[in-house]
C-alpha cells in the first residue's frame, strides 16, 4: 500500500481469495446488477457464500456443517459458555422418571379406591340375608324385636335398682332386694329353683323313626335363642329332667333318650317357659325342628300356657376349689 493510499484510506488490501469479478485491464464490472465497487468491503465474510444453485460455501476458517449433527459443546466452549449435552436424548431418563413416579402414584390410588369399594359392598351386602326366604326374614326380625324388648325392660330395670341403691336411706332396702331378685334369677338358670309364667308345651310323637337325641337337642337350641328362660323334659314314664346349660341329650336303647344320665321314653314333652308367640315362630320356621320332625315321620304339637310351670330340679355341682369371697 502506498503512502497516497494511507493517508487518503481510499487503499484497501486485496482478499487471498479469489476476488470479484471485473471488466478486462482493471475496468469496472460492465453488468448493470453488479455492486458498487466502493460499497464492496475488501474483507472476506466469515459466513457462507451462496454458490450457484442455491448450494452454499462456507466461508474461510469455517468448517463443513454436517446436516445431521451439530457439534454444540465446542461452540459453546468457545463462546465461554457453559458446554450443553448435544445429545437431545439426555433429558429423557429425568422424564422418564417422572412419568414412572406418575404412573406408580396413579396405580396406588386406584388399588386403595377399589380395596375401599369392595370393603364398602362387603360390609353393606349381607350374602347370607340376600339368598333368606321371607319366612325366614320374618322370623329372624321377630326375634331381634323381642330381643330388643327384652334389653331395653332390662335397662329399665337396672336404671330403677341404680337410682334406688342412691336414694340414702332405702338404699340398704334397695340393694337387699337387688340381691334377692339376682339370687332367684340365678337359681332358675342354675335349675336350683322351680318356675313359673307362661310358655308353651312342645310334645313329640314318633312316627317310623324314634325321636333322635339331635332332634331334641335342635329344639332346645331354638327356644334358648327365642328367649326361653326355663325348660324341662319329661317322658311318657313320668320322668322328668331340668334342661340348663350343661345338659347333654343321648340316644338311648329301644328308641329311649337320655338326659344327664336319666333315661326317659317316648313321648317326650318340653316344657318351656318365655314368650309364647316368639318360641312358636322359631319351631316353626321351615326346615326347622316341626319340618325335621315330620319329614322323619313323626309330629310336633306346640300349645300355649299361659301358666306353664318348671317343677324339675337340677342338683347343685359340688365346688371342690372353689370358694365364696366372705
Amino acid at each position: 500500500m502506498s503512502d497516497e493510499q494511507t493517508e487518503t484510506g481510499t487503499g484497501w488490501p486485496q482478499p487471498a481469495g479469489p476476488g470479484r469479478p471485473s471488466g478486462p485491464a482493471g475496468e469496472p464490472d460492465p453488468r448493470p446488477d453488479a455492486p458498487d465497487p466502493d460499497e464492496l468491503s475488501p474483507l472476506v465474510p466469515d459466513g457462507p457464500v451462496d454458490e450457484p444453485g442455491g448450494a452454499e460455501r462456507p466461508g474461510p476458517g469455517v468448517e463443513p456443517v454436517d446436516d445431521a449433527t451439530v457439534d454444540l459443546s465446542r461452540s459453546a466452549g468457545e463462546a465461554g459458555v457453559e458446554p450443553v449435552a448435544a445429545d437431545a436424548g439426555a433429558a429423557v431418563p429425568a422424564r422418564s422418571r417422572v412419568s414412572a413416579a406418575g404412573v406408580m402414584i396413579a396405580a396406588l390410588l386406584a388399588l386403595l379406591g377399589f380395596t375401599l369399594v369392595v370393603q364398602l359392598k362387603t360390609t353393606s351386602t349381607d350374602p347370607t340375608l340376600g339368598a333368606t326366604r321371607q319366612e325366614d326374614l320374618v322370623r329372624i326380625l321377630s326375634d331381634l324385636d323381642a330381643r330388643e324388648n327384652r334389653l331395653r325392660q332390662d335397662i329399665a330395670a337396672l336404671e330403677e335398682s341404680q337410682r334406688q341403691l342412691r336414694s340414702g336411706e332405702q338404699g340398704r332396702q334397695a340393694a337387699l332386694e337387688e340381691a334377692t331378685r339376682r339370687a332367684d334369677e340365678l337359681g332358675i338358670l342354675a335349675g336350683t329353683l322351680p318356675a313359673k309364667g307362661p310358655g308353651l308345651s312342645v310334645r313329640f310323637t314318633a312316627g317310623g323313626k324314634p325321636i333322635s337325641a339331635m332332634r331334641v337337642l335342635d329344639a332346645v337350641q331354638e327356644l334358648r335363642g327365642a328367649g326361653a328362660e326355663a325348660m324341662q323334659i319329661s317322658g311318657g314314664d313320668r320322668a322328668t329332667a331340668r334342661i340348663i346349660a350343661s345338659t347333654y341329650f343321648l340316644d338311648g336303647e329301644n328308641g329311649s333318650l337320655v338326659v344327664d344320665g336319666r333315661r326317659l321314653t317316648g313321648p317326650y314333652t318340653i316344657t318351656v317357659i318365655g314368650d309364647p308367640a316368639t318360641m312358636r315362630t322359631a319351631l316353626n320356621i321351615p326346615g326347622g325342628v316341626v319340618a325335621s320332625v315330620q319329614n322323619d315321620g313323626g309330629n310336633v304339637i306346640v300349645e300355649d300356657r299361659e301358666v306353664a310351670e318348671v317343677s324339675a330340679l337340677h342338683a347343685p355341682i359340688k365346688l371342690e376349689h372353689a370358694r365364696p369371697v366372705s
